[in-house]
């Protein structure tokens, strides 16, 4: 039943996988390499976990009666941590929840198929193990589903096991029902499902269906949820934190300890190119698409799709994102990619700095205002804004919920109700930071500097009219590519304005200038972005507020001692 004579890493199916890779048999990325390292030095070799062999044989055999198919080594290899690797203290799983980020076509809905069938069974053992999966459409969710639906059709001798429709299939003996789910999340409450899948994750923009559906999760033995994918073109979701996680697990940045402190119960199966360059050596395609030399028919539609964007580049990012994972981002008009802009976050601007710059923008007193200051310190600028938001806008355009709630939460915005943002809003938000900061100047554009000019002069604050359009944004743009490419600019953790920065494109207009413009000017908004533009522009007239260093002659020891104010 169990393993614990011998070593769990000797286990064939792990074996095997491991011997492939280090023979050279199969590619791998480096995700792959790490993880067979993390497996092997964090978690295979504990005394506290054990192997059920059963489980893990009847998880690959039980089903191969009925499908047209059979597992690929891969899949075997992580038949083993789905169902065998269990803590001794309870039996529990030691993983629990499935990140699989694999290539279009490797077949990873086949192999969700083949597991929910196997879950659904008395062979599987455990009665009311619900089975949902969940994607943001129809079709996408129902593909798993109808794979099992058609193995029960195909096979007569199943039929009397399973009540089963186009809805829902339910293993008469077990009681255990599988349903496909669209991310409508108002009508997911009050389930207790076994398992949850949530399929293409790239597409999800926010947690709402996940929260919701695993809500009712752990009410049931064993409880799982997977996580499949390729990648896509949504930023700051779901996703990527799923693969931040990854990362950090990988890294073995999670301080593991003797009793299991601070281990993550997510296994991280990851396969993607490790340089997008690799993509025209089809020998490294198995990195990412681990099936590629074991189904001669996605060979062939991959070698197909590769030499058709030979001809037609715009076809290279589907090839890259799909079935590379190795998303390309147009840089040539990316403000910045979203790594640099990420990477914002990471510092908070310095209570003390000498001097800095006030900013401004906004398009209507009855929409968005962005306030801000900009400073430099120790070699970085950092940049602090204040949104004030009109109610009105919120009620008359399609501008994501989500990040406005954040916004709010972290203090980075408010909502002005009355029949606009009235100056003195904005004029009592600079005074506030002038408290802390001596405000040099206000900068901002002729169109806003007739609005509000007067009234923050008369408070006591120097306001320059800085010019806008593709001149000055040509003029501005080898700033801001350095700040971001060089990852010298920082907002703290302000998702507003990282948002502010992603919905900014550059358009070329010819005689090599360009202009900053909205990627779409009916659900982003940018006012944050150019309200920092607008201080770029007098970036140089403050200087830097790094600490200095003198020496102290005398010192407690008679000797020069150095002194930081």
């Amino acid at each position: 039943m169990t393993k614990t004579a011998t070593k769990i890493s000797d286990y064939k199916y792990i074996k095997n996988y491991f011997d492939a890779i280090d023979s050279g048999e199969v590619k791998v990325c480096k995700e792959q390499l790490q993880l067979k390292d993390y497996l092997l030095n964090r978690v295979l070799n504990r005394d506290d976990i054990y192997l059920d062999e059963k489980m893990v044989e009847d998880s690959i055999t039980a089903p191969e009666e009925y499908f047209p198919f059979s597992l690929f080594l891969w899949q075997q290899f992580a038949q083993v941590f789905i169902y065998g690797l269990r803590w001794k203290k309870d039996k529990t799983l030691v993983f629990d929840t499935y990140f699989v980020y694999v290539g279009r076509g490797s077949g990873k809905n086949g192999w969700i198929s083949w597991n929910s069938f196997f879950l659904l069974s008395k062979k599987h053992g455990i009665p009311n193990y619900d089975i949902d999966i969940y994607a943001t459409g129809e079709e996408q969710a129902k593909t798993s589903f109808l794979d099992v639906y058609n193995v029960l059709e195909a096979n007569p001798k199943l039929k009397s096991a399973y009540g089963y429709n186009l809805t829902e299939i339910r293993n008469k003996t077990t009681q255990s029902k599988f349903h496909f789910n669209t991310s409508n999340a108002r009508t997911k409450d009050s389930k207790r499902p076994g398992m949850n899948i949530f399929d293409e994750v790239h597409e999800y923009d926010d947690y709402k269906i996940i929260e919701v559906a695993s809500s009712g999760g752990g009410k049931v033995k064993d409880y799982r949820e997977f996580f499949i994918t390729t990648d896509g073109n949504v930023r700051g979701g779901p996703l990527d934190d799923l693969k931040e996680e990854s990362r950090a697990i990988l890294n073995d940045e999670l301080g593991i300890d003797k009793e299991g402190a601070g281990f993550s119960s997510m296994f991280p199966f990851i396969f993607k190119l490790d340089d997008p360059s690799e993509v025209d050596d089809p020998s490294n395609w198995e990195k990412a698409s681990p099936s590629y030399n074991l189904n001669p028919s996605l060979k062939k539609k991959m070698n197909t799709e590769y030499a058709k964007m030979q001809r037609r580049p715009s076809l290279r990012i589907t090839f890259m994102t799909k079935r590379m994972n190795s998303p390309l981002e147009d840089t040539r008009f990316a403000v910045a990619s979203y790594e640099d802009v990420l990477h914002t976050r990471e510092k908070e601007m310095p209570e003390k700095m000498e001097e800095v710059i006030g900013t401004l923008d906004f398009a209507d007193r009855r929409d968005f205002a962005s306030a801000g200051i900009l400073g430099k310190y120790a070699g970085d600028v950092y940049f602090n804004q204040h949104t004030f938001i009109h109610a009105s806008a919120l009620q008359t355009q399609n501008i994501k919920q989500e990040i406005i709630d954040l916004a709010l939460e972290q203090k980075k915005a408010q909502i002005v109700h009355g029949k606009r943002i009235e100056a003195d809003y904005i004029v009592n938000w600079f005074l506030e930071q002038s408290k802390k900061y001596y405000i040099k100047k206000i900068c901002m554009d002729m169109f806003r500097a007739k609005i509000l000019q007067p009234a923050l002069e008369e408070a006591g604050f120097e306001v320059e009219i800085v010019r806008s359009g593709s001149i000055t944004h040509t003029l501005l743009k080898e700033v801001v590519d350095d700040l971001f490419i060089g990852q010298k600019i920082y907002f703290g953790d302000d998702a507003l304005q990282r948002w502010y920065c992603m919905n900014v494109y550059e358009e070329h207009v010819g005689n090599g200038n360009i202009r900053y413009e909205k990627i779409d000017a009916e659900t982003r908004k940018t006012d944050g972005f150019f309200s920092m533009l607008h201080g770029l522009n007098c970036l140089e007239e403050i200087y830097d507020s790094e600490p200095i260093t003198v020496v102290n002659p005398l010192g407690d020891s008679g000797g020069f001692q150095p002194l930081v104010f």
